[in-house]
């Protein structure tokens, strides 16, 4: 039999990596990164390799299941349509339409059929009780790019190809591969940075990956990160090192913003978050003094009771410093689908209306996923009785999982899109698995308008999908047409998602309106399935400005607001133990723990602990201890380890496989616990509802001396 060889790019994280996949019938006989891809240039992280442990994962469904009596059995996708739409459209008769909730988690962006389906979904739903995992992730850098820039996604990334200085705060992108920020290859670009004379340098609770490569790494206490950056904003002022650049004339509040950083002097600053103020100082000096500079700040400033205030104030070093907008400083990407300017759909609005018990705000028409669980839980009007959960698996990710537990398990109906039975969506009545990700095509409408550089690319499938399959757009399609028929209402089918793509690539930047000759379609990027580079990120924020006057206002009364409860806690007293998580390049939130190849080897689900504080608590390396918060606790191995600063304690995401009902079979093996058992529902950045996953303040016992 012949062989073929596939090129597309890796879906399992943000850096999009390009791939060769070579294939004879059915069988994958190597996976490797494309050299000729412009943008991975051959690169691929042990993720990649791990698409075909997944292609061939004996737990992966691939058939819709119904549980009948507490068991699992197959069903055909036109019972389970008529059977689902029946039964969601009496309980929205009896109870309305907001008593369905739909959560979407964040595999959804990685595949391009839910973001371009999910709306018809949501249209014959008519619910406003809709989450994501937005709100476990990135909300505040949306809403702070809504806020200053006019659109959601009009966001600044760091032009990491061209600076000379790059402070990190709060991210690990040697295992994350970069996030919010689209950048394969990442070890090799930070290193160039050093090569050409710059300075890389991080601000984490932990000695990360990425923190050894720097040129200079200071521990700061986690979810203090706001004291630093408010400080740093000080010194810009009092020593007059303030520069708005070419974009002087387009930003509003300048002089305000000088009036509400009184309270943060280095001096006070060092004081609650542990860098002292003489380093303060110095970075501020360094970002000012360095013609081509950024800072960026991922989840470790963002899922915190800060994270807004952080992301601000963020955005407001880089405007202040003149590295908005230019070369090596903060660039908004060109992408060649979902180009943001003005008029661009999906802007996003704030606020527009609340919870139902916690009374938070929405953000572009979702609720924080802080407020699900007490809005099933909570009796009352209003109170989801049904859930949606789309590609989802918040048992894990979101704060307080048994809380979600005890939530799910006493929905009326729920309806999971998934081909895995897992932590979540054992608590689904109905399971409607789509193709695998090698099974149909894909386009990464989000990644591209994040990354570093311009580039676009289409991946066909490798591989014909299984008789009687359905794609996650098919489904979508099907099940919105049922509910919408349930209430008497006509919806039509969308178009296959690469009819959408071949129409956005032809209307966008690089469309019709360019050269005939280079003028992109879905036909010219199947013709190029190495990807085509569309140049380095140019400025171009002016042009593309989407608020009202086109303008840049720095001040909005709800952040300056916030900024008093941030002055409050000048004076607090640290806990004595406070939690963070942590990545690891081999895994992506909860989805990676069922292939061997990414499990296997060392140990990685430990809590790390500083020795010094290990040595408080009469701890010996490898103790099972118990780790406790407000709203539950956990039993878990410890590590001893001086890469976390002292008073932290650090348990990674995703992991706690073990639950009931759970068919994952190496997951299910694997030791670890759910962090997300500590983390609290009631602790978040209450300026959003945004998750505080990081700063939790925790107890810590030993129960057991190995």
């Amino acid at each position: 039999m012949s062989t073929t060889t596939h090129y597309r790019a890796c879906h399992l994280c943000e850096a999009i990596c390009g791939l060769e996949i070579v294939t004879e019938g059915e069988q994958i006989l190597s996976i490797k990164g494309d050299s000729k891809d412009p943008f991975s240039r051959g690169h691929i992280c042990p993720k990649a390799t791990a698409l075909q442990d997944l292609h061939t994962d004996p737990d992966r469904l691939k058939k819709p299941m119904k549980k009948v009596d507490g068991a699992w059995q197959p069903v055909t996708w036109e019972e389970a349509f008529a059977e689902i739409a029946e039964r969601v459209v009496s309980i929205q008769s009896e109870y309305g339409d907001n008593a369905v909730g739909v959560y979407a988690g964040n595999p959804n962006v990685h595949n391009y059929g839910n973001l371009t389906h999910g709306k018809i979904l949501r249209k014959a739903l008519r619910t406003r009780n809709n989450f994501s995992a937005t709100s476990l992730d990135q909300l505040p850098h949306q809403l702070i790019a809504l806020m200053l820039y006019g659109h959601q996604f009009l966001i600044p990334v760091p032009d990491i190809d061209e600076t000379d200085f790059m402070l990190i705060l709060g991210a690990n992108p040697l295992a994350s591969n970069g996030s919010m920020m689209t950048v394969p290859d990442v070890k090799k670009r930070l290193k160039a940075i050093q090569k050409r004379g710059g300075r890389v340098i991080v601000i984490d609770p932990r000695r990360s990956e990425t923190a050894e490569l720097a040129d200079a790494h200071h521990f700061i206490r986690p979810g203090t990160d706001a004291f630093l950056l408010f400080a740093m904003l000080k010194t810009l002022f009092d020593e007059n090192l303030v520069n708005t650049g070419h974009l002087d004339s387009y930003i509003d509040g300048v002089g305000a913003i000088a009036q509400l950083l009184e309270p943060f002097t280095p001096e006070c600053a060092a004081e609650r978050c542990g860098i002292s103020a003489d380093t303060i100082r110095s970075l501020a000096r360094q970002l000012a003094s360095t013609p081509k500079a950024v800072v960026y700040g991922r989840m470790g400033v963002s899922v915190q009771q800060f994270g807004t205030l952080c992301q601000w104030a963020i955005q407001l070093l880089n405007l202040l410093t003149a590295h908005v907008d230019v070369p090596g400083g903060a660039l908004v990407p060109a992408s060649a689908v979902g180009y943001v300017q003005p008029g661009e759909p999906g802007a996003g609005h704030f606020d527009k209306y609340r919870s139902r018990v916690s009374v938070l705000p929405e953000f572009s028409g979702e609720f924080p996923s802080t407020v699900l669980a007490e809005e099933i839980l909570t009796p009352g009007e209003g109170q989801i009785k049904a859930m949606f959960t789309l590609a989802g698996n918040p048992v894990l990710s979101a704060p307080n999982g048994r809380r979600l537990d005890e939530a799910f398990a006493g929905l009326e109906v729920m309806v999971a899109f998934d081909f895995y039975i897992n932590e979540t969506t054992r608590h689904a009545d109905y399971i409607l698995p789509p193709t695998g990700p090698l099974e149909h095509d894909h386009y990464d409408i989000a990644f591209h308008r994040l990354a570093v550089r311009n580039t676009t690319r289409f991946n066909e499938p490798v591989f014909e999908p299984p008789s009687g399959s359905l794609h996650d757009w098919e489904i979508l399609n099907a099940l919105g047409i049922a509910i919408g028929k349930a209430k008497g209402i006509e919806l039509k089918p969308l178009p296959a998602p690469h009819l959408m793509m071949d129409f956005a690539l032809q209307a966008g930047p690089y469309g019709k309106q360019a050269s005939s000759e280079h003028a992109l379609s879905l036909a010219k990027l199947k013709a190029n399935p190495h990807g085509i580079d569309l140049g380095p990120l140019r400025p171009s924020l002016v042009e593309r400005l989407c608020t009202p006057d086109k303008r840049i206002p720095l001040i909005h009364d709800f952040l300056e607001a916030d900024l008093q409860r941030l002055v409050e806690q000048l004076d607090d007293e640290a806990p004595r133990f406070t939690l963070i998580g942590r990545r690891h390049v081999r895994s992506n939130n909860s989805w990676m723990h069922n292939y061997r190849r990414l499990v296997k080897g060392k140990p990685r689900s430990q809590c790390l602990m500083h020795p010094n504080d290990m040595a408080d608590l009469g701890l010996v390396d490898g103790a099972i201890i118990t780790v406790r918060s407000r709203v539950g606790e956990v039993q878990t191995r410890v590590h001893e380890s001086d890469e976390v600063m002292p008073g932290v304690v650090s348990i990674p995401h995703g992991w706690g496989h073990q639950r009931e009902g759970v068919h994952l079979g190496i997951a299910s093996e694997q030791e670890g616990v759910s962090v997300n058992d500590l983390t609290d529902d009631g602790f978040y950045d209450p300026l959003t509802g945004n998750a505080a996953l990081n700063g939790v303040a925790v107890e810590v016992q030993a129960i057991y001396q190995s």
